[in-house]
Parts: C-alpha cells; structure tokens; sequence
C-alpha cells in the first residue's frame, strides 16, 4: 500500500494504492456496491448509511450518512456519485458535510486476471478558511489518513479470508 498526502492552494490531495487480490470484475462488484461502505470504514468512526440506496452505484446517485468526526460528534454527510465508467472509476462528491469541499475518485485497473490496482484519489479542503486549517487541518489529515489505511488492514482481511 501507498498513501501520500499534499497540500496545494488549501486542497489536500490524498492518494492511496492497494492491490486487490481479486478479478476486477469482482472488484467492481464489491465497490459499487454502497452497502460495503460500512464494512470498509474503522468502527470507530460509526459511519452508517442513513438512506436506503440501491444495491448499484450510478451516475447522480445520492448517498446519505452519519459519520463520527471526533468523539460524542458526529456529522450528516450527502454525496452524489458524478461520474462513472464501468469497471474503470466512479466519483463522489459531497453535496453537505463537514468539508468546504470533498472529491473521492475510485480508479480500478486490472493487472491480471486475479489482481486489480485500486487507486483513490480524495481531494478535500478544510471548512473555515485558514482557521479550520489551522485548528483542524492536522488532525484532519490524519484522521484520513488513518481511514485509508484501516481499509488496507479491512481489505487485506476480509478479501484473503
């Protein structure tokens, strides 16, 4: 796994890679799926879906959650799915939520028929201006990135189990 953060113009950009052992059909199957979120995200983030999508992600699809941001808080977040290529990538984007701005882009990229690269790329910028940088951009990041990296330790369980 690979996990790199930058910080340009107030945009963090994260960027994480993970081989999957997995065809990338299934791979796709697994990750367009929006129930799999919740197996996916540290528990500790109490993340849980608040509407009921269907069993399909698709382009302008809206996805409501709770998610845990600090201890005793949480935050509704909303996101649409606005783009989507069959078995290459989608994008969600948050339309409310505790960023000023948030844009996931999962890549999938087969590299044999039992192993798929999955590359995602989230840009995110702190609410607040420089104050929420200030105050919160730390903690912030770190708090990302140690999602992406419980879902490598998520992933690399669940899928060789």
């Amino acid at each position: 796994m690979k996990i790199n953060i930058t910080k340009q113009s107030g945009i963090y950009t994260l960027t994480s890679e993970q081989i999957l052992p997995l065809s990338l059909e299934k791979a796709w199957e697994f990750f367009t799926l929006p129930t799999n979120l919740d197996k996916i995200t540290p528990g500790e983030m109490e993340f849980r879906i608040t509407n009921n999508p269907p069993n399909k992600t698709y382009k302008g699809q809206i996805i409501t959650y709770k998610i845990g941001i600090l201890p005793g808080i949480s935050s509704n977040w909303v996101t649409e799915i606005t783009h989507l290529e069959d078995r290459q990538f989608f994008v969600d984007e948050q339309r409310f939520g505790p960023y000023a701005m948030c844009h996931h882009e999962h890549h999938f990229k087969e590299i044999s028929a039992n192993e798929v690269l999955m590359t995602d790329i989230v840009n995110y910028k702190m609410p607040f201006g420089i104050l929420g940088d200030l105050f919160g951009g730390k903690l912030v990041t770190n708090k990302v990135k140690f999602i992406f990296e419980s879902r490598y330790t998520i992933l690399e369980k669940f899928l060789t189990s």
